[in-house]
Order: C-alpha cells, then sequence, then structure tokens
C-alpha cells in the first residue's frame, strides 16, 4: 500500500505566477481552495503496482530492464491508473483516486511561487531529468525518494516520470473549477499529466507545466501517484 502524506487544507495562486518560461495553457493564473487531502509520498512503484497485476489477472507493466521495485511504475495509462486507485480502494476500504491537477500543482508547490519548489532554477541533484545534473539524467527512471522531498514531505513531484491526473484536457483555466476538484469538461479522451519526466527538459519541470496524451497511451516516460480524500 502507498505510504500517504496528509496535504494541509489552503488555497494557492494556481498557473504560472512566477513568470519563468511561461506556456499559455497556463494562464490564467487564479486562486484555487484546496480541503486538505492524503497523497502518495513517492510515485507509484512496480512493487505496489505489480501486487495489483497479480492478484487481478493484468499483464505486468514492462520495466525496459532498468528494475522493478522501487522503480516508478512506467508503461501505464490513465486507464491503467484509475483501475489500480479501483483495486486499492477495494483491498483497504477507502477510496484512492488520482489528484486532481489543482490539487497535484498544489501538493508540488508546498507553499512556494516558485518555478520549482527550491527556487526559479532547476540547480544541481534536485530532480532526474534531461538537464538536472544527476546519475539518471535522460538515461532512465531513478528509484522513488533518490532525491531530497519538498518542504510537505512528498517526493519526486519534478521529474522522475510524468503523473497521471483526474482532470479532462483543457487549453486553458478558462473555466476549471476553483475547489480543488477535477475539470470534467473539455476533451476527456486527453488527460492532464503533471510534473514532467526522466527525459524532459527543466522547464517541464517546473510546478505549473501541464502536459496532455491520450487516455489510453502507454509510455516510458508515464507513471502516477494517488490521492485520498478524508
Amino acid at each position: 500500500m502507498p505510504e500517504m502524506v496528509v496535504i494541509p487544507a489552503g488555497s494557492f495562486q494556481m498557473g504560472c505566477v512566477s513568470g519563468i518560461d511561461c506556456y499559455d495553457d497556463e494562464k490564467p493564473v487564479r486562486e484555487v481552495k484546496i480541503d486538505s487531502f492524503a497523497l502518495s509520498k513517492y510515485e507509484v512503484t512496480f512493487e505496489e503496482y505489480d501486487a495489483f497485476t497479480d492478484a487481478t489477472g493484468r499483464e505486468r507493466a514492462n520495466d525496459e530492464g532498468w528494475g522493478r521495485g522501487r522503480r516508478p511504475v512506467i508503461n501505464v495509462s490513465w486507464y491503467d491508473a484509475i483501475a489500480y486507485t479501483e483495486w486499492l480502494s477495494d483491498q483497504t476500504g477507502k477510496t484512492y483516486r488520482l489528484p486532481s491537477e489543482s490539487e497535484w500543482e498544489y501538493a508540488a508547490r508546498a507553499g512556494t511561487g516558485t518555478a520549482y519548489s527550491w527556487g526559479d532554477s532547476i540547480d544541481y541533484d534536485r530532480a532526474n531529468c534531461d538537464g538536472c545534473v544527476s546519475a539518471w539524467d535522460g538515461e532512465k527512471t531513478a528509484p522513488v525518494g533518490s532525491f531530497e522531498a519538498n518542504a510537505w514531505g512528498v517526493y519526486d513531484m519534478h521529474g522522475n516520470v510524468s503523473e497521471w491526473a483526474q482532470d479532462c484536457w483543457r487549453p486553458s483555466y478558462r473555466g476549471v473549477p476553483t475547489d480543488g476538484s477535477a475539470g470534467v469538461r473539455g476533451d476527456c479522451n486527453r488527460r492532464l499529466m503533471r510534473g514532467g519526466s526522466w527525459a524532459d527538459k527543466p522547464r517541464i519541470l517546473r510546478s505549473a507545466t501541464r502536459l496532455t496524451y491520450s487516455s489510453e497511451a502507454r509510455s516510458i516516460f508515464y507513471g502516477f501517484r494517488v490521492a485520498r480524500s478524508f
């Protein structure tokens, strides 16, 4: 079972508040209110995901020969991630889900308004990406927790694997919920991803960056983490 961290309730400015490397879909910046929720401390690992596939008879996700165990699961679609949360909910009697993109950004920022949770520059060995100056840069995933946690005790919100969120894709924040809930209007054949991956440039790892892919797509760059409401 994923280890969870309690994220405190609060409000924040969502979008490209740093003014650095902004994309148009990160606007307009708006205030979003977030209720307290739990978020997995790490990205869901192969160890955790393999327990699900073995129990349900599904095919195991391909690890590309990089190793399983404490590495983040990859090659999972949005639908695969949803199936895992449903199975985990059945196993535990608690309601697990994917985070909304506003919950994700709120947890990634951990009270900051900078490009990354630690500041406005990528710095040295803070994350796994193409240009982060780590042992895994641009080559493969790193074991979860290989870098320092943010101020709220959550690891790998920047880099390693791009993480699925609940929300349907919309090309701006106009008309998107401001109460922390997921956006269910828009192109629901495509879903939001956050955080960037081991193969992305630092700009894609910013707290504000939004990515979108087909809900059915699987990739060596895609993973996820889980959330739970109280």
